[in-house]
């Protein structure tokens, strides 16, 4: 159940931090060089939803499967930054490798 779960967050985190991406670098250059606002309107509430379910998923892994409470600010600060959570996914490829051969 843990790596279903953890597999899941890992594809949240790559969706929201791509979402993120195409907002900063594709939208907002059309919506101020280019004068067309409305890519940031669609793009806009398509990022927020997928960064509320984000938020969602990273509250479910806290209290779940008791992820210590920095690791859980972390994961919330990495999708602030961008790439943060193509940095932060790579991060938990290298843990769950790690639990697997510990195993």
């Amino acid at each position: 159940m843990f790596k279903n779960a953890l597999s899941t967050f890992r594809f949240m985190g790559v969706v929201e931090g791509g979402s993120l991406l195409i907002l900063l670098f594709i939208a907002m250059p059309l919506k101020y060089f280019f004068d067309f606002p409305e890519a940031v309107s669609v793009i806009g509430p398509i990022h927020g939803a997928l960064f509320s379910m984000y938020i969602l998923i990273t509250i479910y892994m806290t209290f779940v499967f008791k992820w210590p409470f920095r690791f859980s600010v972390g994961a919330v600060v990495s999708a602030f930054v961008p790439f943060g959570n193509f940095i932060l996914d790579k991060r938990l490829e290298n843990w769950q490798q790690l639990k697997t051969l510990a195993a």
